[in-house]
This record gives structure tokens, C-alpha cells and sequence, in this order.
């Protein structure tokens, strides 16, 4: 998992210092857990949970969620729980995870807000 842990680093490094923040989901995007059009087809609506799209296992998904929230900690990032609303439907709100656990849906809901010192720092 470390080689696995420095790619989900440098994908967050890349994100904050290109948007000033880091969102699961691009992460995901950014090491090759998720496709783009898969992404988009979740967007839409088409699918009914993102996990379902993914590449990878349940197991492994927790874990780089679980990496990303400990790097966003260590580096004193902000959160910011986003709602995901389908494309072109504003009122559905978008489910992450096959489970629907409440918990879970914020993990994968949480942007984490980088300092300018982090950012410059990247």
C-alpha cells in the first residue's frame, strides 16, 4: 500500500495546488479507480451509487478514502462536506457507496481546503 499511498499524496498535492482543494472523487479519477465516463454516466444518473462504477473493491476504495482524510488531517486541511446533485436534476442527491451508511456518503462527500502555506508549499 505505501506505493499506493504516494500516488493518492501526489494526486492531492496536484488538486490542491491546482484548485486549492482536493475532492475524493478526483482522486479516485487521478490514480485510475474510476474512469471518466464512468464518472460521467454516475453523474447522470445511469448508475445508482459511484462504488458501482469504481475498479477497485470496496476494501480498497475504503482505504484510499481512509488516506486521504489522514494526509488531509496531517496537513491541517479545512473541510467541506459538498452535496452531489444528478446533472440536469438538481433535487437527487447522488449516493457514493453501495451501503448508504451516512458516514461513508461523508467521506466521500468531504472536499478538504487547503492553506496557503500548504498550497504553495505543494
Amino acid at each position: 500500500m505505501k506505493n499506493m499511498n504516494e500516488k493518492i499524496e501526489n494526486a492531492m498535492l496536484l488538486e490542491i495546488r491546482a484548485r486549492g482543494y482536493v475532492a475524493p472523487v478526483d482522486v479516485l479519477l487521478d490514480i485510475g479507480f474510476l474512469d471518466t465516463k464512468k464518472y460521467q454516466d454516475w453523474r447522470n444518473g445511469r448508475v445508482p451509487y459511484l462504488e458501482a462504477v469504481c475498479n477497485r473493491n470496496l476494501h480498497k476504495l475504503s482505504e484510499v478514502l481512509t488516506v486521504i482524510r489522514k494526509l488531509a488531517i496531517q496537513n491541517g486541511w479545512k473541510t467541506s462536506v459538498t452535496d452531489y446533485r444528478q446533472w440536469g436534476a438538481k433535487s437527487r442527491v447522488l449516493r457514493f457507496s453501495k451501503s448508504g451508511n451516512p458516514v461513508l456518503e461523508k467521506l466521500y462527500a468531504t472536499h478538504y481546503i487547503g492553506k496557503k502555506d500548504s498550497v504553495n508549499e505543494a
